[in-house]
Formats: structure tokens, C-alpha cells, sequence
């Protein structure tokens, strides 16, 4: 299956980089180019879009408004946004997160690492790791006035124990190895999580984790 790509950036020589290397994939196709934000919204309708790799600073409407609109239209529920930025500390990125994005890289990243993320994110998979990624949610996404419940509410103690790992970036073979379980019993305990906090995809699901107190910045 052929991965549809848009790519939304307000400068037209990075643009022109990522299609050069989008294109160089067989399972990808570059179907439309955007310089706005709203231009990539609506591009993302238009084109029939799989996924978006999204500039955060953009005119018009910026990357975060237009990922909001994106994941808030139940017709575009199938398309996933890959966010780029300038910068790994960039405090912007949780809000990307938080509107509905399924991933982050920085700019400087690896050519293969890019085309690695966009299959990845078109999956249906988040790209979060242990790494810098994790730390950054955890530093810009909890605040001290924020309430500490102890976890989202209607989850069983396994699934409680599942989404912490989840959100501290193991994927299911590595949650499922953890807690002594099948892959796919993790896979299965993933998507009830997501069905029963409404969460579009594991990157939600970390958020969700953060917010309600369940995982804190010092577990990771």
C-alpha cells in the first residue's frame, strides 16, 4: 500500500527536500505540498491524505491549529500528523501532542529515520521512545498545579499497568514481555485502553497517562 504524504512548511526548499525524499520510497507519494497551515487542512481532505508531516511555525494558521482541526473532523479520522521541529526542546511539541499529532522528529533528522517515522506514524503507531522524547512530556505536560488523580478512571489494574508502560514508550512487544503477557494480549489491552479514554492513537494515550497523575516526569 502506497503511504499518501502531504508536507506542510512554510519554507518551499525544505518542502522541495522531503518530497526529493519521500519520492524515493516505493510505499510513499508526495500528493500535495502546503505553506500553511490551513492550506494543509485542506489538503488533507482533498488529497485523500494518509498522513501530514507538519511544521509547527507556520502563516495563517499555524501547524498546532491546524492539527487540532485535523484530528477534530470525524472524516479525517484516518489521517495521522507527523510534526516536525527546529528545535528537540521545543515546549510547542506537547501542544501538537495534546491537539492530536502522533509523533515528533526534529528537522535534523536522518533521512531513513524520516522515512522509518512516517511509516511508522502511517500505521497507526506513535512515535515515542524512552529517550529525549519521553522526558520532554514529562517536563512541559505536567505542572504543579495540575490535579495528581492517580491514574484515568474505568481501567482495570492490568490495564493501568499497561498504559504505564505505554506511556513511559515501550511498544507491545516490550509491554508484553514486561508483564508476562502474548504481544498480541498487550495489542488487545492497548486498543481497550484507547476505546475507553477516546484516544486516537498512543500518543494520546501517553498524554492521558501524564495528565491524570498515573505516570509522573521522575518515572521516567
Amino acid at each position: 500500500m502506497t503511504i499518501r504524504v502531504v508536507l506542510a512548511d512554510d519554507q518551499t526548499l525544505v518542502r522541495a527536500a522531503f518530497a526529493m525524499l519521500v519520492e524515493s520510497a516505493r510505499d510513499m507519494a508526495v500528493v500535495g505540498q502546503a505553506a500553511t497551515g490551513r492550506e494543509a487542512v485542506e489538503l488533507a481532505r482533498s488529497a485523500r491524505a494518509d498522513l501530514i508531516v507538519m511544521d509547527i511555525r507556520m502563516p495563517d494558521l499555524d501547524g498546532i491549529e491546524a492539527t487540532r482541526l485535523i484530528a477534530a473532523d470525524a472524516d479525517l479520522a484516518g489521517v495521522r500528523v507527523l510534526v516536525l521541529t527546529t528545535y528537540g526542546t521545543d515546549e510547542h511539541i506537547v501542544e501538537a501532542l495534546r491537539a492530536g499529532a502522533s509523533g515528533f522528529l526534529v528537522k535534523d533528522t536522518r533521512p531513513a529515520e524520516l522515512l522509518d517515522a512516517i511509516r511508522t506514524v502511517a500505521a497507526g503507531e506513535s512515535l515515542l521512545s524512552p529517550g529525549p522524547t519521553a522526558r520532554l512530556i514529562a517536563r512541559f505536560l505536567r505542572s504543579p498545579s495540575a490535579p495528581a488523580t492517580g491514574g484515568p478512571e474505568g481501567l482495570s489494574e492490568r490495564e493501568r499497568q499497561v498504559l504505564t508502560l505505554v506511556a513511559r514508550g515501550l511498544n507491545n512487544t516490550e509491554t508484553a514481555e514486561a508483564l508476562g503477557l502474548s504481544p498480541l494480549t498487550a495489542k488487545t489491552h492497548v486498543s481497550r485502553i484507547m476505546g475507553k479514554l477516546g484516544a486516537r492513537d498512543r500518543a494520546q494515550l501517553v498524554i492521558v497517562a501524564y495528565e491524570s497523575g498515573l505516570v509522573t516526569p521522575g518515572a521516567c
